[in-house]
């Protein structure tokens, strides 16, 4: 295919696939439920960090937890007391258990004594790797993090892909038309993003001869988004709907 051709197959399924039916099946209909934004940020960082395996099993775990905080995640996160966290006990995910959830419900406590948003949490770099590696670290600056939650929340400083992190920040700061992404946050720009590489939008990627990269780390990401830089420089990672939908609904 041509340069062209390829633009605009990715904007015909843009515009196909960035649309409300998307958000049904998808880890992006739990938060969708909320309109506090930080009941809206918190429920979105689970079910992005959740989004490993099948969509509906993510969606229904994704649901248990939300139920577990009485479907008040910024509620649960700032008031709850010591016997409240034993209904977040026994809770799993494939690898993500209770011990890495207590973790996480400890740190967005202590966060959001100091913060008003997450988004604060990802301000500190001067590029979309600085800004991951130091939000991971931050996360894990408490001095009872365990290290076996450190999995569960990946960093460029390892070379990960950061699909689930990158897939986050793709709901909290683009601007959405069709209200499908959230862009609640305005300090980062859509431009800086770095597009979510799985499985469906690699294939595709490669098949489309923008991804020539052969692992799947953070430079097959930034070349991935490189590559889509070209067709839209201010908004790169509105084709990740595109690429995704082809490879998951078309198998193209």
């Amino acid at each position: 295919m041509t340069h062209a051709q390829i633009h605009a197959l990715l904007e015909d399924r843009y515009r196909r696939y960035d649309q409300p039916a998307f958000i049904a099946p998808d880890p992006i209909s739990l938060p969708h439920r909320f309109s506090l934004k930080q009941d809206v940020e918190i429920s979105a960082l689970f079910a992005a960090l959740l989004a490993w395996g099948k969509r509906s099993i993510i969606l229904n775990k994704g649901a248990e937890l939300l139920a577990r905080m009485d479907n008040a995640p910024y509620e649960f996160i700032r008031h709850h007391q010591d016997d409240d966290l034993r209904r977040l006990e026994r809770f799993c995910h494939r690898t993500f258990c209770d011990t890495d959830l207590l973790y996480f419900v400890h740190w967005l406590n202590w966060y959001y004594q100091q913060h008003d948003s997450l988004e604060d949490a990802f301000l500190n770099g001067a590029t979309q790797r600085e800004r991951l590696i130091n939000f991971h670290n931050l996360f894990f600056s408490l001095p009872d993090a365990p290290e076996r939650t450190r999995k569960h929340v990946a960093t460029p400083a390892r070379n990960s892909a950061c699909k689930r992190v990158n897939m986050y920040l793709r709901w909290m700061v683009r601007r959405d038309e069709y209200g499908v992404d959230f862009g609640l946050w305005q300090r980062l720009s859509p431009a800086d993003l770095v597009c979510p590489l799985d499985v469906h939008v690699e294939r595709v990627a490669r098949r489309l001869g923008l991804l020539t990269r052969k692992q799947t780390d953070w430079q097959a990401a930034t070349e991935l988004t490189d590559n889509l830089r070209q067709f839209d420089p201010a908004d790169p990672v509105k084709y990740d709907f595109a690429l995704f939908g082809l490879g998951i609904d078309e198998k193209f």
